[in-house]
């Protein structure tokens, strides 16, 4: 079943589904030390399978991993066994090292891992769709260019972050392009930086680098879904459906009620139970309250797809993840 099927499926159909972003926090439960999965292709296959056997979610998302791409690019990327790998340092600081900054190829790094991953899955004949994991533009350019730094050159030298951003998307759309011919079923983008911007500085920064994106990948049988859990992203919900993205998956900071009634016909809005307080630091009956509650606020949407805010965290137990499972299980029909 191709995923726009299945986004339709959960958002239409009378049995409701869930798509959290698992991935690194089910590692555990098959026996895989991160720094092993970050650097294996088979590895990740097999954690894809075995989501996809093992728990209810209708789609399989890929490692939420945000610093693939900016390792590829000469980033210094910080792996550790016990969260989702980091990027530290920068390599751009002025316009000077912007221009001089070299697009890698599309499987540089661990890139080429991820895109021979989405092929291996393919290869198991698994039902359930795979939706790739991408970091956007402007999150990727705030890795280049250090997350603290990019927010005073936004105002300070604007020309220098878009010179970067317009190499971001270069490489970004190749990226995808090679994910997409290794039979990924859709694409998740992430920018969650976007989320600590106000909405004029994002509709100039990171939504038409996106909507760039969108427009070159998106196809009905490969739906692109949007990710933003910044805690600006509910001011800016005009911009961020205007990018056209088939569906919109937000974090626990964002009214989703409010989120779906100002979503367009068609985009279906995911989310947002809050990946720590909830997924990590929670118990199995606070998940399963919180979920049935999410549920009973935003259920009656058609448009509405339960998911966790962001991806579970690497240490959230087990037990609260099938708790979420059993809430969507239980809530009944639509």
């Amino acid at each position: 079943m191709t995923l726009g099927r299945v986004l339709e499926e959960c958002c239409l159909a009378s049995e409701r589904k869930a798509i959290p972003i698992l991935g690194f926090a089910w590692a555990k439960e098959k026996g895989y030390a991160l720094g092993d999965l970050v650097k294996s292709s088979r590895m990740q296959a097999d954690l894809y399978a075995y989501i996809a056997s093992e728990t209810e979610t209708a789609a399989v998302t890929g490692l939420h991993d945000m610093s693939v791409e900016a390792e590829a690019f000469g980033c210094e990327a910080v792996i550790t066994e016990y969260e989702a790998p980091g990027v530290t340092g920068c390599i751009v600081r002025d316009a000077e090292e912007a221009e001089k900054l070299e697009v890698p190829q599309a499987g540089a790094g661990r890139t080429g891992i991820v895109i021979e991953a989405v092929r291996l899955y393919k290869e198991k004949g698994m039902e359930k769709p795979l939706i790739a994991n991408m970091t956007g533009p402007f999150s990727l350019t705030g890795f280049l260019m250090d997350v603290n730094e990019i927010l005073y050159m936004l105002y300070d030298e604007p020309e220098t972050v878009h010179t970067v951003l317009g190499k971001a998307v270069s490489f970004l759309k190749e990226y995808g392009r090679q994910m997409k011919q290794a039979g990924a079923d859709g694409l998740l983008i992430a920018e969650p930086l976007t989320g600590v911007l106000s909405p004029e500085l994002a509709a100039e920064f990171s939504m038409p680098y996106v909507k760039e994106l969108i427009d070159e990948l998106q196809e009905k049988d490969f739906p692109v879904i949007y990710h933003n859990c910044g805690s600006s992203a509910g001011a800016m919900l005009k911009e961020i459906f205007s990018q056209g993205a088939a569906a919109c998956h937000f974090g626990n900071a964002t009214d989703l009620g409010a989120a779906i009634e100002a979503a367009p016909e068609g985009c279906c809005v995911m989310g947002n139970i809050d990946p720590v307080s909830g997924f990590e630091k929670g118990t199995p009956e606070s998940i399963y309250a919180s979920t049935l509650e999410l549920i009973r606020k935003c259920g009656h949407y058609p448009k509405f797809i339960a998911s966790s805010g962001c991806d579970v965290p690497v240490s959230a137990p087990n037990g609260n993840i099938r708790a979420f499972f059993q809430a969507v299980r239980d809530s009944g029909t639509k």
